[in-house]
């Protein structure tokens, strides 16, 4: 099927660009809420579900065992903009499980944060530490430490940390992940294909623990409480992760992943939420999840204000002059008030 145009950017009195995708809002039994072009498709949700992937970290002791702390757990979920005290935390979580930088096998970039690579320019090159996945990949190393095996392979699909994470991930999505829906992400771990219907149901899971075993559930409510204390760790300085969560606290979890992926959870209202835009624009994807939580989450008319820049940001040319904006559809409409 043909997804509907879900966003459109306009730039004065016409629509210069139009965003396609799918939606997929859910709760923890499965039950669909909205469900917006083809959410049976099978999409790698990337880094959009580092939380589960966090989960046994936490429900396996390791967390625990190594006293990680609010910061790093949140720093475990993230895809962070490499600034100093994203790179400072990993490292705390690296030494705390007695390993260094040397064992994060996720690569390298510049950090993300534009501010922070004109420094670290200034002074030298990026490390692993600076990919946005390295909190996570720190996680995973200390998951391995604590489970006492060899971590060298920690990243590979038939290692037991990673055969760990695809346990949850079933678990949480009701997803059967074998090979043939397996691929390689952008840090070197597996990234399996899911359906949005089933990712939307992941993150009502995640997000009230409906469904999960006790000592699952406790694990999601401590990483959502430490990400909603903490959301300057999930992402950076500017990011939209950073600054819903900032905005509404504990009342919603987002996180962004690649290529035009968001997922999010409204604990509250019971609901996961799952974006995919065909063209991979995370723009697009966070206008969308923006007017997800505006429509189905009830806000204070400050709050409803706050949001409206996420819900239909400006375009400013280089001379900082305003030249357009993104909108959300008719297509959306039954998801605005």
């Amino acid at each position: 099927m043909s997804n509907p145009v879900l966003v459109e950017v306009w730039r004065g009195p016409l629509v210069e660009s139009r965003h396609r995708g799918a939606v997929a809002i859910a709760h923890a039994d499965g039950a669909s809420v909205l469900a917006l072009g083809d959410v049976t498709a099978a999409v790698f949700p990337r880094s959009a579900i580092k939380a589960l992937q966090a989960l046994p970290l936490v429900e396996a002791g390791a967390a625990d065992r190594y006293g990680l702390d609010e910061e790093e757990l949140a720093l475990a979920c993230s895809s962070h903009s490499g600034e100093a005290a994203h790179v400072d935390g990993v490292l705390r979580m690296l030494a705390k499980s007695g390993l260094d930088a040397s064992a994060l096998a996720c690569g390298t970039h510049w950090p993300i944060n534009q501010a922070a690579a004109f420094a670290l320019a200034k002074t030298g090159a990026p490390s692993a530490l600076h990919n946005n996945c390295s909190g996570k990949h720190a996680g995973f190393l200390c998951l391995a430490c604590a489970m006492g095996i060899d971590h060298a392979d920690y990243w590979r699909p038939d290692h037991p940390v990673q055969q760990r994470v695809r346990g949850v991930l079933e678990d949480l999505t009701g997803a059967s992940l074998g090979p043939q829906c397996r691929a390689v992400d952008g840090c070197s771990v597996p990234t399996w294909a899911i359906p949005l219907k089933n990712l939307a149901r992941a993150f009502a899971k995640f997000g009230t623990g409906q469904g999960l075993l006790p000592e699952r559930a406790a694990a999601a409510a401590r990483l959502r409480a430490a990400c909603a204390r903490h959301p300057w760790h999930v992402a950076g300085s500017g990011r939209f992760c950073t600054e819903i969560m900032k905005l509404l606290g504990a009342r919603a979890f987002v996180k962004t992943g690649a290529e035009g992926v968001f997922c999010g959870a409204l604990p509250e209202q019971g609901l996961g939420i799952a974006v995919k835009c065909d063209d991979g624009a995370g723009r697009a994807a966070e206008v969308i999840m923006a007017a997800s939580i505006a429509r189905l989450l009830p806000l204070e008319e400050a709050l409803r204000a706050a949001l409206l820049r996420f819900m239909r940001p400006t375009l400013h040319n280089w001379n900082g002059i305003e030249v357009g904006t993104l909108r959300v559809t008719d297509a959306l409409n039954k998801l605005q008030q």
